[in-house]
């Protein structure tokens, strides 16, 4: 029998509990229903119960550390966490800096807007249209590559993408799918809003599924990670944690 998930992984944020723990965890914080801040000023969603069901697994206690996202690779790298589970997807580029376990989820990118317009998602259908998405992600290099007539414009979180939106300084945003549906389509402030054009899934800028990131050459703990999301795949442990968020299993083909 699995020993309780709140029993082994404690979720820390002070620097020294932080440094007390087995494995110092970068996340977000900034992305829902992956991460996000609840009222309490703690760290919650699907990233973060997939953390702390992996180092409950793997018998570490783990302290997650708050990150913002344009330097959460930089803290992997200084050493400021051990690994990171912040539905970062596994790309050949993100690959030539850091390892990675196999995939936990993945689920494909779209496009929204306010809901109705007859805009096609293709370059020629967003030429000249400012398209907001978050910086330093796949979705900017998808657009850069293959939406060069649209005018894109970058943010440093998700939440800011769809502020922007709903105030009119965007006129479409993209991201994971489930990311606007459930962080923002499904809320008060997603109304009125609707995805646009068919889902996305290059293998070439959305690489292979989110999956957990380690230093370079840190195998054993690569290989930690990936031995741990098979086993909460075949315990039931992922299917539960899955079920609090989404409608459907994540996990991918």
């Amino acid at each position: 029998m699995k020993t309780p998930v709140a029993a082994v992984a404690a979720v820390a944020f002070s620097a020294g509990l932080a440094h007390a723990a087995d494995l110092r965890i970068c996340v977000e914080g900034a992305y829902p229903p992956f991460s996000t801040i609840n009222n309490e000023g703690e760290v919650v969603g699907f990233d973060i119960d997939i953390a702390n069901a992996l180092c409950a697994e793997m018998g570490k206690t783990c302290a997650m550390v708050e990150t913002e996202w344009d330097a959460i690779i930089p803290s992997l790298e200084e050493g400021k966490c051990d690994a990171i589970v912040a539905s970062m997807s596994i790309t050949p580029e993100r690959m030539q800096r850091i390892d990675f376990s196999k995939k936990y989820y993945q689920t494909p990118a779209r496009f929204a807007a306010a809901a109705g317009v007859d805009w096609e998602d293709t370059n020629e259908g967003l030429a000249g249209k400012r398209v907001c998405v978050q910086r330093g992600t796949i979705h900017q290099d998808f657009l850069e590559a293959e939406f060069p007539s649209a005018t894109l414009v970058l943010y440093p979180t998700q939440d800011e993408v769809y502020l922007d939106l709903t105030s009119g300084r965007c006129d479409a945003i993209m991201a994971d799918s489930i990311a606007i549906q459930d962080g923002f389509l499904a809320t008060a402030e997603g109304e009125g809003f609707a995805f646009f054009g068919r889902p996305h899934a290059d293998p070439r800028y959305h690489g292979e599924g989110a999956g957990i990131g380690v230093r370079k050459g840190e195998t054993e703990l690569r290989d930690a990670f990936s031995a741990a999301i098979e086993a909460i795949r075949a315990s039931g442990v992922y299917g539960e944690i899955n079920d609090r968020y989404f409608p459907f299993d994540i996990y991918g083909g």
